[in-house]
């Protein structure tokens, strides 16, 4: 595997939060380039455009972390839209928010996400949950090819 072509989406308003998962990343020690989107519809323009979508299959990223509370186009509609598009859908999708409300929990997992996680409240167990999805959705899991 490529370790330089390492590509995660991260799409999260919250610059606090995109600081942490920063640097959680870095403490993993994994070479990996984060492109970050902060808000919905930025992340939707990028991956649609005009086009169905317009990213080639080969610039998919390894992995999409998604807030569901974003502004402009919220989270929930931000994955039913890769999870709608034939290709796109098979890029794995986390769900990292603070809520754990019961119907968001359902409608994220009635619409394809992959794993939805809560995020923690203290410093260390955000690295450290961060540092675990990169090293299982990076590292450990096998995508499907992109053909």
């Amino acid at each position: 595997m490529d370790l330089d072509a390492i590509e995660i989406f991260l799409i999260e308003d919250n610059e606090d939060d995109i600081e942490l998962t920063k640097e959680a990343l870095r403490a993993g020690k994994i070479a990996n380039t984060l492109t970050v989107f902060r808000d919905g519809q930025e992340a939707l323009k990028h991956l649609f455009g005009n086009a169905q979508p317009p990213l080639p299959p080969e610039r998919y990223p390894k992995l999409i972390l998604l807030d569901l509370r974003l502004p402009k186009v919220d989270g929930i509609e931000v994955l039913k839209r890769i999870k709608e598009e034939p290709v796109l859908c098979r890029v794995p999708v986390v769900v990292l928010t603070t809520s754990k409300r019961d119907e968001d929990i359902v409608r994220s997992y009635d619409l394809g996400v992959n794993s939805y996680i809560q995020k923690p409240v203290l410093f260390d167990k955000f690295v450290e949950t961060v540092k675990t999805l990169e090293l299982y959705w990076v590292l450990t899991n096998i995508p499907p090819p992109y053909v």
